[in-house]
């Protein structure tokens, strides 16, 4: 079985990065995962300052895809380890979203839009599901720590 989300009011939507799970990263706390990630697209700049404010995820998304802002030069290479911080800060300090987490079992997780070929399925269901891939991948760490404690 898959296990879809996308919307924030679905059954699975504490898994989208617009979900108000605020997450501390570094000593500095975002209201969501989709702020701290779209500002990492500027990190050390005010553009960053200026998303981590931002009134919405939806507010802070349009800002951080915006070319109106410099991108980092290293942006290709780093967006997956930020992804991957963003959602293990998540996962971490919110229990209700680490026990759905781990509730999913073995099942295969996917962000289910149409309209991103990268983090999501894409419209044609073969996209590449990075956050999806994320996800199973701290799942699996979480799994791997408590075997271990």
């Amino acid at each position: 079985m898959t296990v879809c989300f996308y919307s924030t009011r679905g059954p699975f939507g504490c898994f989208s990065n617009f979900s108000a799970h605020p997450v501390e990263i570094d000593g500095v706390t975002w209201p969501t995962t989709e702020h701290y990630f779209q500002a990492q697209k500027f990190s050390g700049t005010a553009h960053a300052g200026e998303i981590r404010r931002a009134r919405s995820p939806m507010v802070a998304a349009r800002m951080g895809r915006s070319r109106q802002r410099p991108l980092r030069k290293d942006w290709e290479s780093v967006k997956d380890e930020i992804m991957r911080r963003a959602v293990l800060a998540k996962i971490r300090q919110h229990q209700e979203v680490r026990e759905l987490l781990l509730g999913t079992g073995e099942e295969v997780l996917v962000e289910d839009t149409t309209t991103d070929q990268y983090w999501g399925c894409g419209s044609d269901g073969k996209g590449r599901n990075r956050l999806g891939q994320i996800l199973m991948e701290v799942r699996d760490l979480l799994r791997g720590e408590a075997l271990k404690a």
